[in-house]
């Protein structure tokens, strides 16, 4: 009856959160050059609280990427 309890409740208090914040992929963000930029300068801003999110870990993901494909078509590169 208890852990009926709980798991109610448990239900009850997710139902009453605020909505997560979506989570976009690395490929999305690299597609998305605002959005990933966006998010770059937003992680850099405060990286101690922001830098564990999974946006911001996608966002660097995405700009290393972004900047790795970027040297392989620059001149000589």
């Amino acid at each position: 009856m208890r852990s009926r309890i709980a798991s109610i409740s448990l239900l009850l208090l997710a139902g009453c959160t605020e909505d997560a914040e979506r989570v976009y992929t690395v490929d999305e963000l690299m597609a998305d050059e605002a959005l990933l930029a966006e998010w770059v300068d937003k992680c850099r801003s405060n990286p101690g609280l922001l830098g564990d999110m999974p946006n911001c870990q996608n966002a660097a993901a995405a700009d290393f990427k972004t900047r790795l494909g970027r040297m392989g078509k620059a001149p000589g590169g």
